[in-house]
């Protein structure tokens, strides 16, 4: 990310006290859901909480557990566009050591029934007090604009199955959600805080996760001859994945990134394994290319495992696919001269996309509909500017040290879909 100037300045302001819960403050929100993360398919307190706050403003109907713990809430307003904005909900099984206050030490048991550690590592506890924030400024001041408002917090993104789910659970038909004219959301993201940023193009890219398993013969490690070691046969298929992105892809036209995120195989120093099972992540910006780099995957691990003599070939299971994030290019436009009065000199339209990926576009490509995605800062100011200045580390998303500082965090998101939504009413 660039860095931004430091005019702070920014419209409209961050919804009165009129809209906020009768017992808690916005931040004291932000810091109950930072407190009480939940995994991905897991969120129902955090979905209970979101319903509980949204009952404060009589206006919305709200409708629970779709696609899981999925709300939908809605505010019809008279005739006009329908606008969705989105939030995502579920945390990460990451360790905290912020050494916040308010810092997480939840555990929870993930979909195997291994207690982790859960921690909103990625910010979504950010995003979703920046739209019930911005629900209630705009429900207040419903009087300044006329349609219907649609407010979608989506659980299980980060396994990319919430928003998928959601419409297949019917939002779009089984519970009455009117159809949306354009789909909105945002991300908080480590840089500059009160500032926020867009691409009117792909703004985030594609990503593939596999399962591979290979398959050896297992034996005593005194006598490799007589097994087919599928260690072995994943660590060349491991160096090889390699050459995917430094010999087949043009540096000039294409991008794409190939990680092995894990090996498991073998249990004693001594026992060859009969198999061997790798985790691979990869990640691309446009179809050509993510059709490319997965044929040559496919090639590479069955060579790899014709090589070795392996007894079957591997298995290559899909576990997870985000779809590209390509922006619209006429509302993004639109979106980009409002942005540009909102925030001033704290908005960057010339975001060059991000290899990270999201399944958010899925609630608008479900139903032919465009849709937009923007990211907004949310680091101290005072932090920033002296880790640019001096070189410092900052901590990004998905780490355990990740920690959004409230203000003005909380304010640049809510400030940035109000007026999104106003954009387009």
């Amino acid at each position: 990310m660039r860095m931004f100037s430091e005019d702070q300045k920014a419209k409209p302001q961050l919804p009165n006290r009129e809209s906020r819960s009768k017992s808690d403050s916005y931040e004291d929100l932000y810091k109950k859901f930072h407190s009480n993360p939940e995994l991905s398919g897991q969120e129902s307190a955090t979905a209970e909480l979101i319903a509980e706050h949204l009952r404060f403003h009589e206006a919305f109907t709200i409708h629970e557990k779709i696609g899981g713990h999925g709300i939908a809430a809605v505010l019809r307003n008279g005739p006009g566009k329908t606008i969705l904005l989105r939030a995502d909900i579920d945390a990460l099984p990451i360790l905290e050591q912020t050494d916040l206050p308010y810092a997480s030490k939840k555990t929870q048991k993930d979909k195997n029934g291994i207690i982790r550690p859960v921690m909103h590592a990625c910010g979504h506890d950010t995003h979703i007090v920046s739209l019930l924030a911005a629900a209630g400024h705009l429900a207040i001041t419903r009087s300044s604009w006329s349609g219907s408002l649609v407010l979608v917090f989506q659980p299980a993104e980060e396994n990319g199955q919430g928003a998928q789910a959601m419409v297949d659970d019917g939002l779009y038909s089984r519970f009455g959600i009117p159809i949306p004219d354009i789909v909105l959301g945002q991300h908080v993201g480590p840089f500059r805080g009160g500032n926020v940023t867009i691409c009117n193009g792909v703004m985030l890219g594609a990503a593939d996760s596999f399962k591979i398993t290979f398959f050896g013969r297992g034996g005593h490690g005194s006598a490799p001859d007589k097994t087919i070691d599928p260690i072995v046969m994943a660590s060349s298929a491991v160096l090889r994945l390699q050459t995917i992105v430094s010999r087949e892809i043009n540096p000039k036209e294409e991008e794409a990134v190939v990680t092995v995120g894990s090996i498991q195989a073998g249990q004693a120093e001594n026992i060859i394994p009969d198999q061997a099972v790798m985790l691979l992540n990869i990640r691309t910006i446009d179809e050509k290319t993510r059709e490319k780099v997965l044929a040559s995957v496919r090639r590479i691990v069955k060579a790899e495992a014709d090589a070795s003599g392996a007894i079957q070939p591997p298995t290559v299971e899909q576990i997870s696919r985000f779809p590209l994030t390509r922006n619209d290019q006429v509302s993004t436009e639109r979106l980009i001269a409002a942005f540009e009065k909102t925030f001033g000199s704290n908005f960057d339209s010339t975001f060059p996309g991000s290899s990270a990926s999201e399944d958010f576009s899925i609630l608008a490509t479900a139903i032919g509909k465009p849709y937009i995605y923007w990211a907004f800062g949310g680091i101290d100011p005072d932090i920033w500017d002296d880790a640019v200045k001096n070189g410092k580390y900052i901590a990004g998303n998905h780490t355990p040290f990740f920690a959004p500082c409230i203000q003005p965090t909380l304010k640049t998101g809510t400030d940035a879909l109000c007026t999104a939504a106003l954009t387009f009413f």
